[in-house]
């Protein structure tokens, strides 16, 4: 009778599959580079099947290599959620939680709610991931991460959300700036300025732009940047003005600077932001708990 493979060869497969190294793929997984190797040649053993090309340069997966990697990541997800639901079996927030959350959500949100959870829950273990929108969507289904929270809507195949945060938008803008002396504004009053935005991939600038229902050829945007904080700088030396979400104002991301902050007219000029998860999980409730928790602790 052939050999089962066994989810630790499974594991080296799809390590290989994402390193496209084995000495890296080695390190990812804690083993020696030879351990890793003699199990996947096992493996291929096993299944009477070639499924990793090797040459001096990289390692390519064969086309049924790259099924079967398909196939392994979806049994270590469910048996890792398998493992999680019976840790959680008994009590909710008693085992480990992956959570993976987007830059301009996280350092506005977590620490307090990390500060809160921790002396509710001493025994809960919640690692945190932070990431953009789409590298967070990616390890969901790898089962690398087992809820997000990030800004919505976001296309996911297979997952199910919960919105928990309207988050409005306001302008920001240098002190002395013509927009800076009105007291409330309407997005048309955007046309035209110098409005700095994230880089691409960050999706805040979708759905700021998106919510003021400006299109790219409206505004003018002279420079582009990776956080929040560094944009917030920039306005502050007048280079131009920017959209920032409350919660970040809330925070004090503006503290020690000049920066007018003003709202818009109309409601609805927001961000949505929620939770997401695997739509088969067997962790939905826990994951519900916790949005309610992020809800409480917004509503402050």
């Amino acid at each position: 009778m052939a050999r089962q493979p066994t989810l630790k060869q499974l594991k080296y497969l799809c390590a290989v599959a994402e390193h496209q190294h084995f000495g890296r793929a080695a390190e990812a997984c804690y083993v020696s580079q030879s351990t890793l190797s003699a199990g996947i040649q096992e493996l291929e053993e096993s299944l009477s099947a070639s499924l990793i090309e090797r040459n001096n340069r990289n390692v390519l997966l064969t086309s049924l290599g790259q099924d079967v990697v398909v196939r392994a990541q979806e049994i270590l997800v469910d048996v890792e959620e398998m493992l999680s639901l019976c840790a959680a079996a008994d009590e909710p927030f008693t085992g480990k939680m992956r959570l993976g959350v987007i830059p301009t959500v996280a350092p506005f949100i977590l620490p307090p709610l990390l500060s809160s959870l921790r002396k509710e829950h001493p025994d809960f273990k919640l690692f945190i991931r932070e990431d953009l929108s789409h590298q967070l969507v990616a390890g969901l289904h790898a089962g690398e991460l087992d809820v997000l929270l990030l800004a919505l809507p976001f296309p996911a195949d297979a997952v199910d959300v919960m919105s928990l945060i309207t988050d409005n938008f306001l302008l920001a803008s240098p002190a002395g700036h013509a927009l800076a002396d009105k007291a409330a504004l309407t997005t048309s009053d955007l046309q035209g300025e110098d409005l700095l935005l994230l880089e691409d991939g960050h999706c805040l600038r979708d759905h700021a732009l998106e919510a003021c229902e400006l299109r790219d050829s409206q505004i003018s945007v002279p420079y582009q940047a990776t956080s929040l904080a560094t944009i917030v700088q920039m306005v502050a030396n007048g280079i131009g003005v920017t959209l920032l979400p409350e919660m970040s104002v809330a925070a004090g991301i503006t503290a020690g600077t000049d920066i007018v902050v003003t709202p818009f007219q109309r409601t609805g000029v927001a961000r949505k932001v929620g939770l997401m998860w695997r739509r088969k999980t067997p962790r939905a409730a826990e994951y519900r708990l916790l949005g309610e928790k992020i809800k409480a602790y917004a509503a402050k």
